[in-house]
């Protein structure tokens, strides 16, 4: 009988220990399956990043600042100039196998488009494309708006006997020899905005009547605001964000989106193919159209493309605007043919 007891308390001792090795290698696994199903910590990413951008320096600077708290081991360059500059550099040094931008930062779809042709953009889904309208990024992902910028119309209060509210308001009597516009041989914005006019209902006889009109042609929208708001020029067509910073200013002038439709461009933005900084570069786009980005794109003053994001005050939201455009690949195949005939009709002044 004692040997009897003996075994069981044996046997009993055994089974404990061993439920207590069970209960040990359940809770190793149980903390080993906690600790592998933890995010790892995202690698912070460092080194330099090169954008060519036809952006006012202080508004690209403004983004590089907010990007750079997030971010701050990225160094960014710049190299900003119009529009057609900015790709006529790009171009140039495609063909010495140099280019040196890894982002590309302009004025408007049609752009892109040619660059997409050429073969210099990367194709890159960014996660950050909810509240984006298809319309507004490219269906291979090689590029995607970031803001929308209206052209519509400046006017001088102090100069402009009638209220200036319509394109058609710029070929009449009372503004002759007191109107000027940007030229699309610099400005991206401009020879969009030709395009598209010349393919609605006021075509080339508009631009005709412009000229006829007196209008004088400069290099870009900076300098339409200059002369308008010095009251040497009484109106002209120009790119919202200056026309409403000015005012805010306290210049005495008014901007207008026409009656006609305001003829938008996107300033998208895309990652140059074959370049070495793509971890960078992509994380650039997706802080650019991140909701933090466009609010930050907001509050220098433009309206965001990001829809359900309050546009600055003056400004209508991307929900409101009616679009003026047209067939984006008929606008690629036609831009420089269309510039052509622009400069042969203000020759004189170009």
């Amino acid at each position: 009988m004692k040997l009897n007891k003996m075994a069981a308390v044996l046997v009993g001792v055994a089974m404990i220990s061993g439920l207590a090795a069970c209960g040990t290698s359940a809770e190793k696994k149980e903390t080993a399956a906690s600790v592998s199903s933890e995010a790892p910590e995202e690698k912070a990413l460092s080194g330099d990043l090169t954008v060519y951008t036809s952006q006012p320096e202080e508004d690209i600077q403004a983004l590089i600042e907010v990007f750079n708290q997030k971010h701050p081991e990225i160094t960014v360059s710049v190299f900003r100039s119009g529009t057609e500059e900015v790709v006529s550099k790009l171009l140039a040094e495609k063909q010495t196998n140099s280019v040196l931008a890894d982002v590309l930062l302009v004025a408007d779809a049609a752009t892109f488009e040619t660059l997409k042709k050429e073969d210099l953009l990367m194709s890159y889904q960014s996660s950050e494309l909810e509240g984006i309208g298809s319309d507004y990024y490219d269906s291979d992902y090689m590029y995607t708006g970031t803001k929308i910028i209206s052209t519509g119309i400046i006017s001088n209060t102090d100069m402009a006997s009638e209220p200036i509210i319509s394109f058609k308001n710029l070929i009449e009597e009372s503004v002759k020899d007191n109107v000027i516009m940007p030229s699309p041989l610099y400005s991206g914005a401009a020879a969009y905005n030709l395009g598209v006019l010349t393919r609605t209902d006021l075509g080339w006889e508009f631009y005709e009547s412009l000229k006829d009109n007196g209008t004088e042609v400069v290099k870009g929208n900076g300098a339409v605001q200059t002369a308008v708001v010095a009251g040497e020029k009484a109106c002209g067509v120009i790119v919202d964000y200056m026309a409403l910073r000015a005012k805010a200013d306290g210049a005495h002038v008014a901007f207008v989106y026409p009656q006609e439709g305001s003829l938008c461009v996107t300033e998208p933005i895309g990652i140059i193919k074959g370049t070495k900084k793509e971890e960078l570069a992509k994380a650039f786009v997706d802080f650019i159209l991140s909701e933090e980005g466009q609010q930050t794109t907001s509050e220098i003053g433009y309206t965001p493309i990001k829809s359900g994001v309050a546009a600055p005050d003056g400004f209508k939201t991307v929900d409101e605007i009616e679009n003026l455009t047209y067939d984006i690949n008929t606008l690629v195949e036609t831009r420089e043919a269309d510039k052509e005939k622009f400069a042969e009709l203000f020759q004189s002044q170009e």
